[in-house]
């Protein structure tokens, strides 16, 4: 397959069924850097002056939205978090340091690390125990505190976190089939710093799947670690992704849909509530073939009969 986007039809590289695109290599680093720059202008995430701090964990997607705000020109260092979860976080951290130490420097960024265990004297897995409390719950409080910690004490604008579509849509499937309504107020790119304490923060790839990141890590080469963390066996997340990866197979664009759509009716203000047999009394009238309630002057079934009638032969 070929590029569908450049004039001298290189080589595809990869194939998005949601766009009806194929991209060589070239063209597909500037489609996601495209995606990118239209998710920060679309949300109002950060200028260019702004002091950015990207939330690392030596996987694709952190490492990779590292890459791609360095390479746009952004001021933006990174904060990663060792968890203490043996060789996982041995090599996860030396993912991160190996960036940063390759890449970033040249582009005058830092990297700052926290280690869980010289603060709270045990690692992850200790402190579930000892508390009580599943591991991605101990782990995810862990992670957002020190994060915001790290962006309001060093005076950081910004802090930017690699979640992608996938997340995002299986993040809102979980959500609305529990109806937890307080997390899909939340659910937005972009959460403004909205109390004394708490740092801005914004989703920049939320445009882009967590197939198409990885793609743009393997065509800029950037080490990542490519295992799943071990503590993630058995999340919902994983269920609620596989269920979704499902339906976007057999019907691409659903997780656009789905997350661009819900995204898209937050933004528009609330219609005045009309109840159901309001709402059929403003816009249903009686049939002119055979009297039942319709919204068109013939209502389906007369107009299918008519039809029928007409094709069968006498």
């Amino acid at each position: 397959m070929n590029c569908t986007k450049c004039p001298t039809s290189m080589r595809a590289v990869i194939s998005l069924p949601r766009h009806n695109a194929a991209f060589c290599k070239g063209c597909f680093t500037t489609f996601v850097h495209e995606q990118v720059a239209r998710a920060i202008k679309s949300f109002k995430m950060f200028t260019p002056e702004d002091r950015i701090l990207v939330a690392v964990s030596g996987g694709k997607d952190s490492l990779a939205l590292w890459h791609i705000l360095l390479t746009l020109g952004y001021r933006a260092d990174a904060l990663y978090v060792n968890l203490g979860i043996g060789g996982y976080s041995e090599e996860s951290n030396r993912k991160v340091r190996h960036y940063a130490d390759t890449v970033a420097a040249a582009h005058g960024a830092k990297l700052i690390v926290h280690v869980v265990e010289q603060e709270a004297g045990a690692g992850i897995r200790e402190l579930a125990t000892i508390l009580h409390r599943p591991t991605c719950s101990t782990c995810g409080t862990i992670k957002r505190y020190q994060f915001n910690r790290a962006a309001v004490e060093q005076d950081y604008d910004v802090m930017a976190t690699g979640h992608n579509l996938d997340d995002e849509a299986a993040r809102l499937l979980g959500n609305v089939l529990h109806w937890q309504d307080e997390y899909l107020d939340k659910q937005s790119p972009t959460l403004p710093a909205s109390v004394e304490g708490f740092a801005k923060k914004v989703k920049p790839l939320c445009r882009l799947s967590e197939r198409e990141i990885a793609a743009y890590a393997v065509v800029n080469r950037i080490d990542y670690i490519v295992e799943e963390c071990p503590m993630a066996k058995g999340s919902k997340m994983i269920l609620y992704k596989e269920v979704l990866n499902r339906l976007e197979t057999e019907s691409p664009g659903t997780k656009q849909r789905f997350y661009w759509g819900f995204l898209e009716k937050q933004t528009k203000p609330e219609p005045a509530t009309e109840s159901m047999a309001e709402k059929d009394q403003r816009t249903l009238h009686p049939c002119q073939s055979c009297g039942q309630p319709t919204t068109a002057d013939t209502c389906s079934y007369c107009k299918m009969m008519a039809k029928a009638k007409t094709a069968t032969p006498r």
